[in-house]
């Protein structure tokens, strides 16, 4: 080999050993100085719903970054674990003890009292409850059943109304805690072929906002979030109805695509940075504030634009169809939505 080839290759590859230590090195420094910067957090106990995957998991890390102890609760066991296990790893706690996993179906207010119970009897107290517990169903309204209403209402919305009241006590009690009702744009904008999922969003923000309304002299903070389309890997866990893999195409391409959708780590990012600064409501990704102003001050104009929206998606089918589940239909998806999709789905435990 030429001897100044030989000397190119090596100073090279000695380049890059070093910048691959570097990079490690930053991420390191990064997560110090996350953690440093973020001490108001620290030791204060967070109570998070819906918190297996996607987003709830999500919050779960950059709470965790942040110092506070966890709560972790959902329906599911095995995934629960699996959630407690993929923080420790990534270093967002320092060990498991930071992480209480509680399995609990929140839709039934006793569940939800007792799952409150046992998480400040562990902890002391519950400093922020974040109901973000939820489902979506999606598809044409001809093709949605009275239990499609049924079932995603006590998931979207009775969840967190069970739980906002089984721990409103003990922060009524100490004038002292936060309330972080995670609703949707959708609860803004009726969003087309998403119908139980948009009535149940409405609902949660109108709890909210009345939430607010009464407990802000109370020295209780509430905290409503509008969050627009996220990277979360939640197109996997939807529940599709009519013609289900044309409609789960367009959703999981909207739902991945950068420019229209958000990372769930910047998410989560800006709804702890509003919880610690005392915001009463945000939204998420431009096109959400834009949506929920224009709702607001133009109901027509929105009205008309979800209208032309509703024309371009898939029409709605003659027979029975039930509910299928986005990982079992996705043989149409479009490939940039499923490899960004993928991604985020093994992240935030959505596989």
């Amino acid at each position: 080999m030429n001897p100044r080839k030989a000397v190119l290759m090596a100073g090279a590859a000695a380049a890059g050993a070093g910048l691959i230590c570097a990079g490690t090195a930053a991420g390191l420094v990064y997560r110090q100085m996350r953690r440093r910067k973020a001490r108001r957090l620290g030791g204060e106990v967070v109570l998070i719903t819906g918190a297996s995957r996607g987003l709830g998991l999500a919050l779960a890390e950059e709470f965790g970054l942040r110092g506070a102890r966890l709560v972790l609760t959902a329906r599911d066991p095995w995934q629960l674990e699996r959630a407690r296990q993929s923080l420790v790893e990534r270093g967002a706690v320092e060990d498991a003890e930071q992480v209480m996993v509680i399995p609990a179906d929140l839709r039934q207010a006793e569940e939800a009292r007792q799952m409150v119970e046992r998480a400040t009897e562990h902890f002391g107290r519950i400093d922020v409850l974040v109901n973000n517990a939820g489902v979506i169903t999606v598809g044409p309204v001809e093709n949605q059943r009275v239990e499609d209403f049924h079932e995603v209402m006590g998931s979207n919305f009775f969840s967190g109304v069970h739980c906002a009241l089984a721990a409103l006590p003990q922060m009524l009690r100490r004038r002292s805690g936060t309330i972080v009702n995670i609703a949707s744009v959708g609860g803004k904008v009726a969003v087309p072929h998403m119908l139980p999922y948009t009535a149940s969003k409405f609902a949660a923000v109108g709890f909210s906002e009345g939430l607010h309304a009464e407990l802000r002299a109370k020295g209780v903070h509430v905290l409503t979030v509008c969050p627009g389309l996220m990277r979360t890997g939640s197109h996997l866990s939807a529940q599709f109805t009519g013609d289900a893999a044309r409609e789960y195409r367009w959703f999981s391409l909207a739902a991945n695509l950068p420019g229209i959708s958000t990372s769930a780590a910047a998410a989560a990012r800006r709804i702890v940075r509003a919880v610690v600064a005392g915001r009463t409501e945000i939204a998420i990704t431009p096109q959400a504030m834009v949506a929920a102003r224009l709702g607001s001050v133009a109901p027509e104009v929105v009205g008309l634009a979800m209208s032309l929206v509703n024309r371009v998606l898939p029409a709605a089918v003659s027979e029975k169809a039930g509910l299928q589940r986005g990982a079992d239909v996705r043989g149409l998806e479009m490939m940039p939505a499923a490899t960004m999709g993928d991604a985020a789905a093994r992240r935030y435990n959505q596989t």
